[in-house]
């Protein structure tokens, strides 16, 4: 009967408290959080024991290597999340009348954006602890224009069908790191090297450029809708996923220089 009691008290909780709908914000973040670190805290674990090389690097280097395992972990759930809200669920589509595409959201939507501002803000936290070597002023601005609009969109329930769509973008992430993990590891020559490059060549050209012209056309055609957010949710909806496409073209523009590089020297 005790245990019972326990368990009905645990469930009201979750209930009433951590899955109320004034309270996912916060929950969701902290579970964001949360989650980094138990993700970077197994890395370490199994990295000790399954890969040999992985004791010989440097402080830093394991430092790095943690933080991209978390990076990687965060863009499968957050690709995951937002292909299914954008593509497959009812939620945002032009079918359904439930108001304005630019003021829909559900518990889940805002669950998931919450869990992805956690991750921006620990590992924008890392960046600035480690800086710069987790990456230079790119990524801080990356991170914080990210976390600016994620958090709006979360907290406002405006704008999430566009959030999501920048957020897709995350699916070139754990290309990025497995370029990276066989650099470390001295397989710059490896075939498996050149797969990865032409593989993140695709997927930068279709989520990061192709699906942003895309979510400027789906703008234009749904600006009726799009006018009548608030002023600041007006300002992320249009100046972040600019900023982030001229990076984006200016990171595509390196990567085809290093993808060329590596055919060369294949030749």
């Amino acid at each position: 009967m005790e245990i019972k009691s326990y368990q009905n008290q645990a469930e009201l909780l979750v209930k009433e408290y951590l899955l109320a709908d004034s309270f996912i914000p916060y929950t969701s973040v902290i579970c964001g959080v949360c989650a980094c670190k138990m993700v970077y805290d197994l890395t370490q674990k199994f990295s000790n024991i399954y890969f040999k090389s992985y004791p010989s690097l440097s402080k830093v280097q394991r430092t790095e290597w943690s933080n991209r395992s978390i990076s990687t972990f965060h863009a499968v759930f957050i690709t995951v999340m937002s292909l299914y809200f954008v593509f497959w669920s009812n939620l945002y589509s032009d079918y359904q009348y439930a108001g304005p595409v630019t003021f829909r959201s559900s518990a889940l939507s805002t669950f998931t954006l919450g869990v992805s501002v956690g991750y921006f803000l620990a590992d924008i936290g890392m960046i600035i602890w480690f800086y710069p070597s987790l990456g230079g002023m790119e990524y801080v601005l990356h991170h914080l224009l990210s976390v600016a609009g994620v958090a709006y969109s979360m907290l406002t329930g405006e704008g999430q069908l566009y959030t999501f769509m920048v957020l897709i973008s995350e699916t070139t992430t754990p290309g990025i790191n497995l370029r990276w993990y066989l650099e470390t590891a001295g397989m710059k020559r490896s075939t498996a090297y050149l797969i990865n490059g032409v593989v993140i060549f695709v997927s930068w050209l279709v989520a990061r450029i192709l699906l942003f012209m895309y979510l400027f056309y789906h703008i234009y055609l749904h600006y009726d809708q799009v006018k009548l957010v608030h002023h600041f949710g007006l300002l992320l909806i249009f100046v972040v996923p600019l900023v982030l496409s001229v990076m984006n073209l200016m990171w595509f523009g390196k990567i085809i220089k290093g993808l060329k590089k590596t055919l060369a020297k294949r030749q």
